[in-house]
């Protein structure tokens, strides 16, 4: 089977047959929704790093909306720093693409124009530098995965280590990393004088504005103290919460998106029908009307952005890990369990007493329904999918919980058995002693670690937890390295569904 999208084969339109394209909207179905606008006149003002299902699920929808209320430009290019298969699939669409959204009630799809053209950078490095540093690029937003930044989790501080890094440093002009693309266009506008634009993460780690401020203006100050200096006078990082469950497109997906169209569609994107976008205020260099197309805009993000990562996200990933090791492949399979649903709400429960939230707000409405997003039978999201890149997200989505409820004398139970399902899973075997694929930056450390203790969990917990970059300080808590090595005994000695259920007894 081909890897490539552009060409992966799908049932119903047959080979030869129509690709959706500018061409081709006349040709498309009659329910089907498709841009209310007239394409050619959008000209672009937001470059996106990392044109995944994700921001083509979010973003790229709201300013479609937008640009069917005559904002024409405000129009998107997209980029893949890396892999060319986004590209690859929609160049020949024009950017066009399907928006499947599913319910247990059906499936709506809705054809988005709001991206006018991608590029690959690792291809023409050159080339998106320069379409960075244009003037008429307002805003720079990312959604490069919390590994893109290539900084270390736990402190959020540049890693002036990591390859990429050092690359970029030794050529300016040729980046590779997120970051380093980012300095390259400010540097070039501040020679020419040219305001700067607006960086604007979408992704989920912990304070993205802030975060992603602080690695831009480090990695400058190596490259210029004077460039550091005005980036952190003169460019604006407003933090971002975007909530919305975005499942992995499958050659399934494609089948039965293209089956509805009734023409080739290489790289649609499916989601829920929920979605909320909640950003920072603050765009010097100007932003379309954001509030317009429903985004909520706040002075500060950060009470929002905790409740989605250690609500949402936090069990998100317990189902996840437990949830595989279970052998439940997707999220709304382990739902039909009560006692994983039980423990996806123990977690949210858990966590509620560490949150800060604005008067009025309801974290327990909130918890149902994300339980019921969650038991979507229409959504089909991997627990494979979510597991990945774990050493990356369990300091914002568990380990902080763990850290609060630790502060303020409050037991860890339950985060700790979420940890423990994450130590279970890195060690690559499953509980039949099948093979794991372990998708991680630091996978090789990681199952290095587990082949010296072997599946011991007096041995592995505290092993793991010694891994700085993922626990810090916090790994040597005695209290948390006890609830772990608890938690993962029982895990080995019962399995994720007897541990889970004896979880909920207790």
């Amino acid at each position: 089977m081909s890897s490539d999208p552009a060409k992966v084969p799908v049932s119903g339109p047959k080979d030869g047959d129509f690709r959706l394209s500018n061409a081709n909207l006349h040709r498309l179905p009659g329910q089907i929704r498709r841009p209310a606008y007239d394409r050619s006149r959008v000209t672009p003002g937001i470059v996106h790093l990392g044109i995944g299902a994700f921001h083509r699920a979010h973003q790229a929808v709201v300013i479609d909306d937008l640009l069917a209320g005559g904002a024409t430009d405000w129009g998107i290019v997209g980029a893949s720093l890396r892999s060319p298969e986004a590209h690859d699939a929609l160049a020949p669409q024009d950017g066009l693409y399907t928006l499947a959204v599913r319910s247990g009630a059906g499936t709506d799809h809705r054809i988005v124009g709001s991206v006018l053209a991608t590029e690959v950078a690792k291809e023409k490095p050159g080339q998106l530098v320069a379409r960075l540093a244009n003037p008429a690029t307002r805003i720079v937003s990312l959604t490069v995965t919390e590994k893109g930044y290539c900084h270390t989790p736990q402190t959020g501080d540049l890693d002036e280590r990591h390859p990429d890094i050092v690359h970029d440093l030794r050529n300016p002009g040729t980046p590779r990393s997120a970051v380093g693309f980012l300095v390259a266009a400010l540097a070039r506008r501040r020679i020419a004088g040219a305001a700067p634009f607006t960086v604007l993460s979408c992704d989920n780690l912990s304070a993205n504005g802030h975060t992603v401020g602080r690695i831009v203006t480090q990695f400058a100050a190596l490259r210029s103290r004077n460039l550091a200096k005005w980036i952190e006078a003169e460019v604006a990082f407003p933090s971002t919460m975007v909530d919305r469950i975005v499942p992995e497109t499958t050659e399934a997906d494609r089948a039965a998106v293209s089956s509805a169209l009734s023409m080739i569609d290489a790289w649609p994107v499916v989601t829920e029908p929920f979605t909320q976008w909640i950003v920072e205020d603050r765009f010097p260099a100007g932003r379309p009307d954001f509030a317009a197309a429903g985004v909520q805009l706040v002075s500060d993000v950060t009470p929002f952005e905790h409740m989605k990562l250690r609500l949402l996200n936090a069990s998100h990933s317990a189902l996840a890990y437990l949830g595989y090791l279970a052998g439940f492949e997707t999220i709304a399979a382990a739902m039909t369990d009560q006692r994983f649903a039980a423990f996806a709400l123990q977690v949210m429960q858990d966590a509620a007493p560490t949150l800060a939230m604005p008067e009025g707000t309801d974290l327990a409405a909130y918890s149902a329904s994300l339980l019921q997003r969650f038991s979507n039978p229409a959504l089909h999201h991997r627990t494979w999918q979510i597991a990945m890149d774990g050493s990356q997200k369990l300091p914002q989505r568990l380990l902080a919980s763990m850290q609060d409820r630790l502060r303020l004398g409050l037991p860890i139970d339950t985060h700790a058995l979420a940890v423990a399902g994450w130590m279970r899973y890195v060690t690559g075997t499953d509980e039949q002693g099948r093979a794991i694929d372990v998708r991680d930056p630091l996978a090789a450390k990681l199952k290095a670690i587990a082949e010296s203790t072997g599946p011991v969990a007096e041995r592995l917990a505290p092993a793991l937890l010694e891994v700085e970059p993922i626990f810090g300080a916090l790994g040597a808590d005695p209290r948390l390295r006890s609830a772990v090595t608890g938690a993962l005994t029982k895990l080995y000695a019962l399995g994720a569904r007897q541990a889970v259920q004896t979880f909920q007894a207790a």
